[in-house]
């Protein structure tokens, strides 16, 4: 794979909350930004929410886990449809 990550793609067949999906073809070095910031707000709304007892942000911290775990998911599955 090397360190080209602009030739591999997300495959565009994960689906999170039965309401959205990742878009197909966007360039992995893009959805790995994307799973960096999304991590940081993760890990940002769980300590909000067990330093602070903040339920709205405990389920924010759940939705963008689900959002990361879909990315990550269709990350592999792009990475392995060109392998």
């Amino acid at each position: 794979m090397g360190n080209n990550l602009k030739a591999w793609s997300t495959a565009g067949k994960e689906t999170f909350l039965d309401l959205y999906a990742v878009q197909p073809g966007i360039p992995l070095d893009h959805a790995f930004d994307e799973l960096s910031v999304l991590l940081g707000c993760i890990r940002h709304l769980s300590e909000e929410a067990e330093m602070e007892g903040n339920l709205v942000a405990g389920s924010a911290a759940r939705i963008l886990s689900a959002m990361a775990k879909a990315l990550i998911n269709d990350m592999e599955l792009g990475l392995n449809r060109g392998a």
